[in-house]
């Protein structure tokens, strides 16, 4: 087994949000790209875990405001939350998720989802004016990359797909 990534994603200022387990697949221009298979343990809060449905994969940058996931098998082809920039601390990584979500469908759709929740919690929360800009100011560049599909979200996260549903099937071997 790979060396193992604890995802910690937290919600403004400091609240759990998703906590799970993916390995490490490889690194490139673009981050380090991380996988897990079908099956592994999610945990939203305080809720009870749940199994994953899919593979995915899924590329860490460490000044990105932004944290996208490719899903295998899904209607939603990428997810890409709006994040804070990855922080390291031994095997975990923490981004505090703000909310906006772009989504590119299978059909080429790009949707800006949770702008509602967004607008909520920034009242809620007191973001701060800069983090609101900042926020903003990236959901409508990856909405762009999306659509024009720019790297990585062109071929190169599909590459990436493509490894780990090799190295998935290798492991059910």
């Amino acid at each position: 087994m790979a060396e193992p990534v604890h995802i910690d994603f937290r919600k403004w200022p400091d609240r759990r949000h998703w906590q799970y387990t993916m390995e490490r697949l490889g690194e490139d221009e673009h981050g380090l790209w991380l996988w897990a298979p079908a099956g592994i343990r999610l945990q939203r809060g305080d809720e009870p875990p749940k199994p994953s449905k899919r593979l995915y994969v899924k590329v860490v940058q460490p000044d990105a405001w932004w944290c996208p996931i490719w899903n295998e098998a899904d209607e939603r082809e990428i997810y890409v939350d709006i994040a804070t920039p990855a922080k390291w601390s031994g095997i975990t990584v923490t981004m505090i998720d703000l909310d906006l979500d772009v989504i590119r469908y299978r059909d080429g759709r790009v949707v800006v989802d949770d702008e509602d929740e967004f607008d909520e919690h920034r009242v809620t929360y007191g973001y701060p004016a800069d983090l609101v800009a900042k926020a903003r100011a990236v959901t409508a560049e990856i909405q762009r990359a999306l659509a024009e599909r720019a790297e990585p979200f062109g071929a190169v996260g599909d590459q990436w797909l493509h490894r780990a549903r090799a190295l998935d099937a290798e492991r059910r071997v």
